[in-house]
């Protein structure tokens, strides 16, 4: 695997969750596999769980890590080209790139959309430079459009817990209000993902939050919340800014709505069967769930956090298994 961006990237996802459920059962089983290689961690952005989760995975493989934080120490990198670099911006990222792989042997990048310039962003412009001009396998920590180690995270986690109900689950994706625009790349790859598996798979959100078709092809989007919470076995929480989709496309990046009877409390649980609450973290409590429902013995932010580690892990020892 030289590239992991999408799920169809990692294959057959039965065989992923198998392979997973071997790495949780014993993290350093591959410990050896990673020696002498080293793996660069590029951040355009802040981290939390990706950062952490994703070192923790190399060093169970053995491997060296790297972390550049662009923002922090390094020189000011251009992304566009054809620019006439006469501000603050010393390097261009086109020579950043090779000098970066001379250093390593898989690189992983964290770069957001800019939510200004929908083509630009959804043509994954920096992470498609990366993977053209290092020379070496290039993983997504998130991009502008996708979060891959995330949504295989949320998949574990959701195969997990279905494994106790023996019955094909009902997962939903609701949108919930949020102060700031958030790009769209958790709730892409989290479509994306659970149409490939073996779930009932539903959608809600405002008018106008319709996420590209590229990742939802497929999906049932249900406008009415308290419909779509209906007999759900898991909720899965996130806000998102306007993906400017058809007419809406000149409201890309932009607030829509700060709906406050789409935040998560237990009344929008009690519309459920019995489900589980998801979300990706950091949440904003108040306003995309309430305390009493992330604190539940039903809420899995902790549990799916957790098995961050586990999905790089599969993902890195894939990638070392191919270079």
């Amino acid at each position: 695997m030289k590239s992991f961006l999408n799920v169809q990237d990692l294959g057959e996802l039965n065989a992923a969750l198998r392979e997973a459920a071997e790495i949780k059962a014993d993290r350093y089983k591959y410990d050896s596999l990673g020696k002498n290689k080293t793996l660069l961690m590029v951040f355009f952005n802040n981290s939390l769980r990706t950062r952490l989760s994703t070192q923790k995975a190399a060093m169970n493989l053995g491997m060296n890590v790297i972390v550049l934080d662009v923002n922090a120490g390094a020189w000011k990198l251009e992304t566009e080209r054809g620019v006439i670099m006469d501000g603050d911006k010393s390097e261009h990222l086109l020579e950043a790139i090779p000098v970066m792989g001379c250093y390593c042997d898989v690189i992983g990048i964290r770069s957001f959309a800019g939510l200004t310039d929908r083509d630009y962003d959804y043509a994954e412009t920096v992470y498609h430079q990366f993977l053209k001009y290092s020379g070496k396998p290039v993983f997504a920590m998130e991009t502008a459009t996708v979060h891959p180690l995330q949504a295989f995270a949320d998949l574990i986690t959701i195969d997990e817990y279905s494994q106790k109900m023996g019955k094909r689950p009902k997962v939903v994706l609701t949108w919930a209000p949020h102060p700031r625009s958030l790009p769209q790349a958790v709730p892409n790859s989290f479509a994306q993902w659970m149409l490939a598996a073996d779930v009932d798979f539903v959608i809600t959100h405002p008018e106008g939050y319709e996420l590209d078709p590229v990742f939802t092809a497929g999906a049932c989007i249900e406008y009415d919340q308290r419909k779509a919470f209906e007999g759900a076995d898991f909720i899965y929480a996130k806000n998102w800014s306007c993906p400017g989709v058809g007419k809406y496309r000149a409201d890309y990046g932009k607030i829509l709505s700060k709906d406050m009877s789409w935040t998560v409390d237990a009344e929008h649980m009690s519309w459920t069967n019995n489900a589980h609450f998801m979300h990706c973290l950091p949440v904003r409590r108040g306003m995309i769930v309430t305390d009493d429902v992330i604190e539940a013995p039903t809420s899995l932010v902790i549990p799916e956090a957790a098995n961050r580690e586990i999905s790089a892990t599969v993902v890195l020892k894939r990638i070392l298994q191919s270079v």
